[in-house]
């Protein structure tokens, strides 16, 4: 009898002291959750960002998700955790988990050769052409440049099989799978593998693979199926120094690489499955072994000096089959990032801790980084807590005092009180560029003005700078945020306009690459 009472009272207590554990644990996380509300907030204002969402995975749990500001400046419908963004290549994790499925269903391997599945694929050298592999797709170690060929499909009239075709002329900046060059064109022929195998469009299987399992009810994979009137965000670029609306992208010819539209609900079962290691809820969607193959590094990307300085606690970055992969105070940190013309995402897991978050946003900032730090930073109890959002706002500002002095510099360098060699309707005619397509130099009310073929919206006015070379100036038709650049002509041993290059340095594309010629 008394050890029956014994028993009882110990139970009692145990009981007691775990309800005590999971309120306590309950009260932490909520406080947690507090202050990252708080500080979306203030970074929201900081950043002048239009509108925002973010959703937080802990534990196999959705403990957060919440949105922030307005859809489109100038109106009051808000953004809510339901409210769809472009994640842009946060869409590459869900080629990459397509391909894994195939993996699993013997349909595929990682390492065979990309002419197995796509026997007209051609790359510059034929020996990358012979012994590319899908890993190679998947992990940006082709041997081309960062976004190099981004302009064959960014607005182009090109379908998804024409800019692939396209890449049979795009030079290698170095040597096949020795060094990162982040790629979207490879991702479009992993997506076209896709296709191939499975005779269903990359959009079609993505939907049915994962959207439909997961309940991911509003996510899309085109902007074509966005509803009138859904609740949608709206792009925004400060072009003009002033957020303003812009139209959104798009990219139905580079789907597999940027296409999907979603939300943080709906991301946050993604999430789910990805720290789940390919399960959820029971259902098994890829294996473990495939979510180890993604996580795995197959290429090393260099972390600068001032990089590290920056964020003293990250040792590595590598890149993986459609996820960064690299550390965080002590922790494996699964990450990757997207940006489309006025949107940036980010989705950062943190496996040891069973973490993860995604942000959403609707217009151009680090705002994205800056939430992924603050989360885990919060959620790992890092003490002195850093403003990551008022650090960012320096690093920017110094940037553009930088900007502002190279400008500077280009204006210096100029040589005044020079002629061009040639009357300037003697430049106007067709340029080619075998790679990219045509381009034109026409005159328009005695002006020279610039039109890229291949790319509708790609009109520029050129000025007179020196020599002959031009000073380039886009229209409000090209809502890309272009700075200024130049036109550069060379005359041959006729006396006649040859070549044409376009020079225009910014973040994401590579004019440098095009080489015009005279028609």
């Amino acid at each position: 009898m008394q050890n029956r009472f014994s028993f009882r009272v110990t139970l009692f207590f145990l009981l007691l002291l775990f309800t005590f554990s999971c309120v306590r644990a309950q009260a932490d996380l909520e406080t947690k959750l507090k202050e990252i509300d708080a500080y979306a907030e203030k970074a929201r204002a900081d950043w002048k960002v239009p509108g925002f969402a973010i959703a937080i995975v802990k534990d196999d749990k959705v403990v957060f998700a919440k949105g922030y500001g307005v859809r489109e400046v100038g109106k009051t419908t808000p953004v809510d955790e339901k409210t769809l963004f472009a994640i842009a290549s946060n869409s590459k994790a869900f080629t990459s988990a397509a391909l894994a499925i195939l993996v699993d269903e013997k349909k595929l391997n990682w390492d065979d050769k990309v002419t197995k599945y796509l026997p007209d694929f051609q790359m510059y050298d034929p020996f990358v052409t012979r012994e590319i592999t899908v890993r190679d797709l998947l992990s940006h170690r082709s041997g081309l440049i960062t976004f190099g060929g981004d302009l064959l499909w960014y607005q182009t009239t090109y379908n998804q099989d024409e800019v692939l075709r396209r890449i049979r002329y795009l030079k290698p900046a170095f040597s096949f799978r020795s060094r990162f060059g982040y790629q979207n064109i490879m991702f479009l022929a992993a997506g076209i593998i896709v296709e191939k195998i499975t005779g269903k469009i990359w959009g079609d299987f993505v939907k049915e693979r994962f959207f439909t399992p997961l309940g991911m009810t509003s996510s899309n994979t085109s902007i074509k199926e966005f509803k009138a009137n859904g609740n949608v965000a709206t792009p925004h670029n400060d072009k003009s120094g002033v957020n303003k609306p812009i139209q959104y992208d798009n990219v139905d010819n580079a789907a597999p690489v940027a296409g999907i539209n979603s939300s943080v609900a709906d991301l946050a079962q993604w999430m789910r499955l990805q720290l789940g290691r390919g399960t959820i809820d029971g259902k098994q969607i890829f294996s473990r072994r495939q979510s180890w193959e993604m996580w795995q590094p197959n290429i090393v990307i260099p972390i600068s000096e001032g990089a590290a300085q920056f964020n003293p606690t990250r040792h590595f970055n590598l890149y993986g089959m459609g996820w960064s992969l690299s550390d965080y105070q002590g922790r494996k940190v699964i990450s990757h990032g997207g940006g489309l013309d006025g949107m940036i995402s980010q989705t950062a897991l943190m496996p040891e801790e069973n973490l993860g978050i995604v942000v959403l946003t609707n217009s151009e900032s680090p705002l994205n980084t800056i939430m992924q730090n603050k989360v885990f930073d919060v959620f790992l109890n890092v003490m002195p807590k850093r403003d990551w959002s008022a650090e960012f706002l320096a690093r920017v500002k110094a940037g553009k005092e930088a900007g502002a002095k190279e400008q500077k510099a280009i204006e210096d360098a100029r040589v005044m009180n020079t002629k061009p060699s040639l009357a300037l309707e003697k430049y106007a005619g067709t340029y080619i560029s075998t790679m990219y397509g045509d381009a034109k130099i026409e005159m328009e009310n005695g002006k020279m003005i610039l039109r890229l073929v291949p790319t509708p919206s790609f009109v520029a006015d050129l000025e007179h700078w020196h020599y002959d070379t031009f000073r380039l100036t886009w229209r409000e038709s090209v809502q890309y945020p272009f700075p200024k650049g130049f036109v550069i002509f060379k005359i041959d041993d006729k006396g006649q306009p040859a070549d044409m290059t376009i020079d225009c340095l910014n973040a994401d594309f590579n004019f440098d690459e095009l080489e015009f010629k005279r028609k």
